[in-house]
């Protein structure tokens, strides 16, 4: 266990907590829990580099660092649903598209199959959810709009990364 692979497993961590948080009858709950979601993405940044610069990069943190991703947007996403912030289909397409990529993953990793690392499109995804993700938790007007608009960008970055897996294992 290196310090990059620490940092996912503390993102998975940060999930219970922010939504415990969100959810919360606290006074400015959705400021904290934008701060914890903030803090996830910033760890998130930070074990990327870490393993790159420092050659840590380990299966585990393979798997697992995207896998840390999508359950915290899963998490954010059903919390702004279930606060009526966001409508149900885009909460069913998000959901969608992000579960249909985790079995993926899984069943070519079960398979032995070669994995693709994340991609420069599947981080610009990330980013712009973390982008809009404040404007929806804070209901500014068009931000479910703006948030359909990454929903259908992260299908587009989807079918790159998925004909990259294809590429990767046809031989």
């Amino acid at each position: 266990m290196n310090l990059p692979n620490l940092l996912t497993v503390f993102r998975i961590v940060l999930i219970p907590l922010y939504l415990y948080v969100f959810f919360s009858e606290a006074p400015y709950h959705v400021e904290i829990a934008l701060g914890i979601l903030i803090l996830a993405g910033l760890t998130d940044i930070l074990d990327g580099y870490i393993a790159r610069k420092h050659k840590l990069v380990t299966t585990f943190g393979i798997m697992m660092d995207p896998l840390a991703d999508k359950l915290m947007m899963m998490a954010v996403i059903a919390s702004l649903f279930l606060t009526e912030r966001i409508s149900l289909w885009a909460a069913l397409f998000f959901f969608a598209r992000d579960i249909a990529m985790i079995v993926t993953g899984a069943v070519y990793h079960l398979r032995g199959k070669k994995t693709v690392p994340a991609n420069t499109y599947g981080k610009l995804t990330t980013v712009l959810f973390y982008l809009v993700f404040p404007l929806v938790m804070f209901r500014y007007e068009y931000s479910e709009a703006i948030l359909w608009s990454v929903i259908a960008f992260s299908f587009i970055t989807s079918a790159i990364y998925l004909g990259k897996f294809r590429l990767l294992n046809r031989s």
